[in-house]
């Protein structure tokens, strides 16, 4: 381990898909001696995409699918770290930005600044995570990095200064001319790994001037020494250079840009020198946790080993020799022995063993200190536990995770693959928050819920692969919830006499709309009328009355139940009276207050050539989509729009043969709304035929 933290660096590759994330990937794994062989990544052979998500991620005997690979150069050590690059596994791609310190977002010099750019961009700015740009495939007909550096400015507001310029584009592309150091590097050797460093061409020394005064001017704003060399005409330093553009990017005010073609071997150790001079270490960066006894406070952290230690889990994967808890420890030291609390269980858990992952082999260590990422054996926790020493009660995150919108059911096709598939669904529910899943009560069926569509289809896949779990699923079901429009009041008596004691409560009071949460309830009651040892009965009944609306039985959101007056029996009343006295109220005034469904409606964003736009756009109007806003870039148009979920089903065949197989979309949850009268009378027609099919 580098003794010095200040030389560690731990960063993710982030890009949309098929910006050449992999095969950068790759190169750096190669150039740092991680692997000793370049596979060709084509992503048709089925190699493709090793460090995608998207691609499930298999181990292809070196594990760069592992979700921190390690690297060093020039004394310094890299922690790259996988980020998903689909908006499904939203949860993963969020937690693995919170152990960055930096990030490198990889641009295609054609495609420039696409859908999903935006989207991994956003989420940096959401964690303040420092990042670097490099623009990949200058070997591509059609390449112009200087168009996509205007669109990092224009499109994602970045003040992004070129680094470097090309040595020549498309089939002359030979290398890149550094600005700071002024001087042509070419890469020479089978794979590109003689870096000959040369003189600027001569035709190419205007530009490299011209380029290289920009690059000191953005600098300048933030060293008050280069400021005074530019004014005093002095040579500038090119440390005092690399010194002031390190601070601009860490406060995100500046993102140097890089350039080569990963493919064809260019530009690689640059780009690697700019992670290791320009992007921060644990020590540059402010992490917050959360103190869960002063209601989330934020607490400072601090990079000092000698501190009592905070460490998340940000991911989990299934070893063959059990469950290995990936860890990044921000304060204190994780060792051999040591005692940790699980802050979200409580749970006390003793670290067995603690490894690094290095080339294709775990390393054991004693100790990890902050500022580092490993892996933990044999802890039992879940995907974003934070581990704490026993006397802090600390948080990383505030746990929230979206709810599921969408969910289909699903079965064995045999008793083998029963074993198997229950194996499956425990390990994913633990990895994935936002992954659930439940047995139906009433049809018996084992239920999977999610974000999405794809991402159903990925675990569903998953299945299949890692478990060779065989399984039939039914058609996919979304998430309807149903909500009240107006107050309903309510006057309810529950009474039984069966012989000996029987049962006796009446509950009085009111339901109302409620839109700061999914369920309040109210104790007004006065005088004793309702013994206060009732009270928490007749929540639970109407807590439970929420879980199947009385009108189409599904979840029921947006509820105020207040309670003002009732009477009891001072033999017959019980628990179990005032429960079924609250659940018979919630029924009698639900009817009354006028009640609707709601539907989740996505966010969708679909990039198409610009022939294509009016198709694109007829296909999400048949959907009931609403198309918020287009913008044409080039060629190619962006339509953005908010369509039901329940209308996108199978939409990706269907956008592909009106586009010719040129279009492609994402989607995200966006919020619940009212569905229209129509499709309420539809899903009213096919609950009543359930029903007596049921019968």
């Amino acid at each position: 381990m580098a003794k010095d933290i200040e030389k560690v660096r731990n960063i993710g590759i982030s890009a949309h898909i098929d910006s050449g994330k992999t095969t950068l990937t790759e190169r750096i794994l190669f150039y740092t001696k991680r692997i000793h062989a370049i596979h060709d990544v084509k992503g048709k052979d089925g190699v493709g995409a090793t460090m995608d998500s998207m691609e499930l991620e298999r181990e292809r005997g070196i594990t760069i699918a592992s979700a921190a690979t390690y690297c060093e150069w020039k004394n310094h050590e890299i922690n790259i770290i996988d980020t998903p690059g689909h908006v499904d596994f939203t949860v993963e791609v969020e937690r693995s930005l919170r152990v960055l310190d930096g990030a490198v977002l990889v641009l295609c010099s054609v495609g420039g600044v696409q859908s999903q750019s935006i989207t991994v961009d956003q989420q940096m700015k959401r964690y303040k995570v420092p990042c670097i740009a490099f623009i990949n495939k200058l070997d591509r007909s059609g390449a112009n990095p200087f168009r996509v550096i205007g669109q990092l400015r224009s499109k994602l507001g970045h003040n992004a200064v070129a680094m470097q310029i090309p040595l020549g584009l498309e089939n002359d592309h030979e290398g890149i001319i550094d600005l700071v150091h002024m001087k042509a590097i070419r890469f020479a050797g089978e794979n590109g790994d003689e870096v000959v460093i040369g003189d600027i061409p001569e035709e190419f020394m205007k530009e490299a001037m011209a380029g290289r005064e920009k690059l000191v001017d953005a600098a300048s704003l933030f060293s008050d020494e280069l400021t005074e060399a530019v004014l005093n005409e002095e040579e500038i330093n090119e440390s005092l250079l690399l010194d002031a553009l390190r601070k601009g990017t860490l406060q995100r005010k500046i993102t140097p840009v890089f350039m080569g073609s990963a493919y064809r071997n260019k530009g690689i150790q640059p780009l690697l020198d700019g992670i290791t001079e320009l992007l921060p270490s644990p020590k540059d960066i402010q992490t917050e946790a959360l103190d869960q006894k002063n209601g989330e406070t934020p607490v400072l952290l601090e990079s000092d080993p000698a501190k009592p230690v905070v460490a998340l889990a940000f991911k989990l994967e299934d070893g063959p020799y059990g469950q290995l808890t990936y860890v990044r420890v921000y304060q204190g030291t994780l060792a051999k022995g040591t005692i940790v609390m699980n802050a979200r269980t409580g749970k006390k858990i003793k670290i067995g063993r603690l490894v690094r992952m290095h080339a294709d082999q775990m390393e054991d260590i004693e100790k990890l200190p902050a500022g580092y990422i490993g892996a933990l054996f044999g802890v039992d926790c879940a995907s974003g536990d934070t581990f704490t020493s026993p006397d802090l009660n600390l948080s990383m995150t505030s746990m929230y995770v979206p709810n599921p919108v969408i969910s289909l059911s699903i079965a064995p096709k045999d008793s083998k693959a029963q074993a198997a598939l229950s194996r499956a669904l425990n390990r994913f529910a633990k990895e994935d928050p936002t992954f659930k899943t439940y047995v139906d009560e009433e049809t018996n069926e084992t239920i999977i819920e999610g974000m999405g569509e794809l991402h159903l289809e990925v675990y569903v896949e998953r299945m299949r692969r890692e478990y060779n779990a065989e399984v039939i699923t039914g058609a996919p079901r979304v998430a309807y919830r149903e909500t009240i429009t107006q107050r309903a009041d309510f006057n309810y008596s529950h009474k039984k006499q069966t012989g000996g004691a029987g049962q006796y409560a009446r509950v009085a009071g009111y339901i109302e709309p409620w839109s700061e949460g999914d369920f309040e309830f109210v104790n007004e009651i006065k005088g004793g009328v309702i013994p206060s040892q009732f009270i928490p009965a007749c929540e639970k009944g109407f807590r439970e009355s929420m879980k199947k609306g009385p009108k189409m039985e599904f979840p029921v959101t947006g509820v105020r139940v207040v309670i003002n007056d009732g009477q009891f029996h001072a033999v017959d009343s019980s628990d179990m009276a005032f429960q079924a006295a609250a659940r018979g109220a919630f029924k009698e005034a639900y009817l009354r207050a006028r009640p609707v469904i709601h539907e989740p409606i996505m966010k969708v964003v679909v990039e198409t050539p610009t022939e294509f736009q009016g198709a694109a756009m007829g296909l999400l109007n048949q959907r009931r989509g609403m198309i918020v806003g287009t913008q044409d870039e080039g060629i190619m148009c962006t339509i953005e729009a908010q369509v039901p979920l329940s209308e996108m089903f199978g939409f990706s065949t269907i956008l592909r043969s009106a586009t010719q197989g040129q279009a492609q979309f994402t989607m995200e949850f966006h919020q619940y709304r009212q569905v229209p009268s129509s499709v309420a009378e539809a899903l009213e027609e096919e609950a009543a035929k359930k029903k007596k099919a049921a019968m």
